[in-house]
């Protein structure tokens, strides 16, 4: 699960994909991307994963104009209030902070923060004096980031990132001892390399995942969410959901 605010610069959204239909209203839905399995490219260059696909079902069932759209993390919320894109479906972790500033729908899934790191890595993540003066790897502005920083700030070297895989790569390069991340993030990015395992035990964080959108935007979210609940209950969330999870991510 992605995120916390940040204040940074609001980059460009850049067209990443469209679903098109007859009628009904067009809805920009951004993504930050790579976040495997939730959003990324495959080889060919398109955009998939588990949120970009379930997106393309809840559009359908909307009957809307849905044009996808790539948006770096820090510019997420800046880009929507200014109307860059009209919904942030992106690993969004629902927060009070955040419910300031957006509207959410109803969570749509939630999954643990996990640990990762060398096979070599002994070190229990949960004992403080241990844990000193090791570099932890974060993504910045996530929820991973929030739960190092006030449990584990002053004790251990909190190294942030703007990508997960940026993040890996310092794994893989011996710069970071130990990996916080969304938990199927790790399996895809981390434990898919030889010599790498998970540490500790997953660490559950924050209420579900949401897609936000403006605070005016109450028609939207109520169609979202009646949108998000019918693929619930009619078998294709669970069907998209199976081809990326191989345990039950639903709230």
């Amino acid at each position: 699960m992605k995120k916390m605010i940040v204040a940074a610069g609001c980059a460009l959204a850049m067209m990443a994909g469209s679903v098109q239909a007859q009628d009904g209203r067009d809805i920009r839905i951004a993504f930050d991307v790579p976040y495997e399995p939730f959003e990324y490219r495959d080889d060919d260059g398109n955009l998939t994963g588990f949120e970009v696909e379930l997106a393309e079902a809840m559009c359908e069932e909307l009957k809307a104009n849905c044009e996808f759209v790539t948006q770096a993390w820090d510019g997420m919320i800046p880009g929507l209030l200014a109307r860059k894109f009209d919904a942030i479906m992106s690993s969004m972790s629902i927060t009070e902070e955040r419910a300031e500033r957006v509207l959410f729908s109803e969570p749509y899934y939630n999954t643990p923060g996990g640990w990762f790191a060398p096979e070599g890595f002994d070190t229990d993540v949960t004992d403080m004096k241990a844990m000193e003066g090791k570099t932890v790897g974060v993504q910045r502005g996530t929820t991973m980031d929030t739960y190092v920083t006030e449990n584990m700030g002053g004790v251990v070297t909190i190294k942030r990132y703007t990508t997960a895989d940026d993040m890996v790569l310092d794994l893989e390069g011996q710069r970071l001892d130990v990996v916080f991340v969304d938990y199927p993030v790790g399996e895809q990015t981390v434990l898919s390399k030889d010599g790498f395992k998970e540490v500790g035990k997953p660490v559950k964080l924050g209420q579900g995942v949401g897609v936000a959108m403006r605070k005016r935007d109450k028609d939207l979210a109520e169609e979202i969410n009646a949108a998000l609940e019918t693929l619930k209950n009619d078998g294709t969330y669970d069907a998209i959901m199976e081809k990326y999870f191989s345990y039950d991510i639903k709230m």
